[in-house]
């Protein structure tokens, strides 16, 4: 057995497996830049596929015809299957009889819809969308030769749909035990995002939350470093799509990335940067285009003044709570307020208060907007706005706000001692 210290742990996003070429690059950056290192290879959903399965889920949860939808998706997978495993039929070799292949898990999926019924929205979307990440590892484990297992039976978690909270404990023993003997034998490829209960059901770890997946195994395992492959160069201080002139941070700290992460950079899941800084395990953000540029290394380290982050959230709502009474925001209101956002599961992602209002910036969702009013609108006037976008500047100066903010108009703002934000119209 290999020493866990010499693992290292490479994460794939949806980009870096979105067609059969892009899988072929990514055979190619595991074969140059991991030769001679055991590696477990935590892949995402294809593409835009997790967006299709959530399409999928609610025409069926709602009723509605789902089949053109699926069909697509079907056979976009078995297509990319059949180009790079021609001779598999769409099947991938090096299965032990337990493990689904392919065509068995696009039947499963297909099962797992015609039987939804109308309640349980969120346990139900896990049993569904989860199905992105499968079919993936299958193909990519196929083209790399390499050892599939099901992070369902991995990372166990709780019950919390669509967030599932780690059980530690439980994950690091069942990974120790699994995945350690078997690094000699090759490359492990294991799925993102989704993980599964005691009693066998799947969860997720939250939108996006792959990245989190390869910290969950790096820090139960002790690995030696985790390495993202994106489509851009390292850790940018800004979207490249979205903004001009970006720069690169060649190394930044784990508490700057957290903070970054928080406030919606896309690089980086919020969750993944905690469970590294733990046990001092480097993280890399490198390109899949360019493997062997230096990219960003997000360690322990001290820097001086960093250029000024720009990060954009879009899809936001702005929700204004008032006293009905005109009386005082108390902490008795707030209480109420706060409760009933956990209980509907809406994350604030920037608060203010006057004297009779309170106001939120969180993630639009119709059904998650609609359960808050029903709980709340009989204590308080709400008001809200939809088609938002939240802008943050960390490590703002004047230039950087005037930059951002000129011909808009905002909504709300707020400033801090480092932080800059504000909401306005999309």
């Amino acid at each position: 057995m290999q020493n866990p210290n010499s693992l290292k742990v490479y994460k794939f996003g949806g980009a870096s497996v979105k067609d059969a070429a892009a899988i072929r690059n990514l055979v190619r950056v595991v074969q140059e830049q991991g030769a001679g290192s055991s590696l477990l290879i935590v892949v995402s959903a294809m593409g835009k596929t997790t967006n299709a399965l959530e399409e999928v889920f609610q025409l069926a949860h709602a009723g509605q015809d789902y089949t053109a939808v699926l069909h697509r998706l079907v056979e976009f997978h078995r297509s990319v299957a059949q180009e790079l495993l021609p001779e598999q039929a769409g099947e991938v070799p090096g299965r032990t009889p337990q493990e689904p292949g392919l065509n068995q898990l696009l039947e499963q999926l297909g099962d797992r819809l015609a039987t939804l019924t109308p309640g349980d929205f969120d346990k139900q979307y896990d049993q569904v969308v989860s199905f992105g990440e499968l079919l993936a590892t299958r193909i990519v484990a196929g083209a790399l030769d390499a050892q599939w297992l099901d992070c369902r039976l991995l990372v166990r978690t709780d019950h919390a749909w669509r967030e599932g909270r780690v059980d530690w404990p439980t994950t690091e023993r069942t990974l120790t035990a699994t995945v350690l003997p078997l690094l000699a034998q090759g490359p492990i490829v294991t799925q993102g995002f989704i993980g599964g209960t005691a009693s066998g059901l799947t969860t997720t770890l939250g939108r996006e939350g792959s990245d989190y997946t390869a910290a969950i195994l790096a820090y139960c395992l002790r690995a030696e470093s985790v390495t993202i492959w994106k489509d851009v160069a390292g850790l940018l201080n800004a979207d490249p799509k979205i903004f001009a002139d970006t720069v690169r941070y060649p190394e930044i700290s784990y508490q700057e990335t957290i903070e970054m992460a928080y406030y919606g950079a896309s690089v980086i899941h919020p969750k993944t940067i905690k469970p590294l800084a733990v046990r001092q395990i480097p993280l890399y953000v490198k390109s899949f285009l360019d493997p062997v540029a230096e990219g960003t290394k997000i360690h322990d380290c001290r820097h001086g003044l960093l250029a000024p982050a720009f990060i954009r959230k879009v899809n936001q709502c702005l929700v204004s709570f008032e006293s009905k009474d005109f009386a005082f925001i108390s902490e008795e209101n707030l209480e109420v307020i706060f409760g009933a956002l956990a209980q509907v599961r809406l994350k604030i992602n920037l608060m203010q208060n006057s004297a009779i209002s309170f106001s939120i910036c969180t993630d639009f969702s119709a059904y998650r907007l609609d359960k808050l009013l029903a709980t709340l609108r009989d204590q308080f006037t709400i008001h809200y706005n939809t088609d938002l976008a939240l802008y943050t500047i960390k490590n703002y100066d004047a230039a950087s706000i005037r930059q951002l903010t000129n011909g808009r108009e905002l909504l709300l703002e707020q400033r801090t001692r480092q932080t800059f934000q504000f909401v306005c119209r999309g």
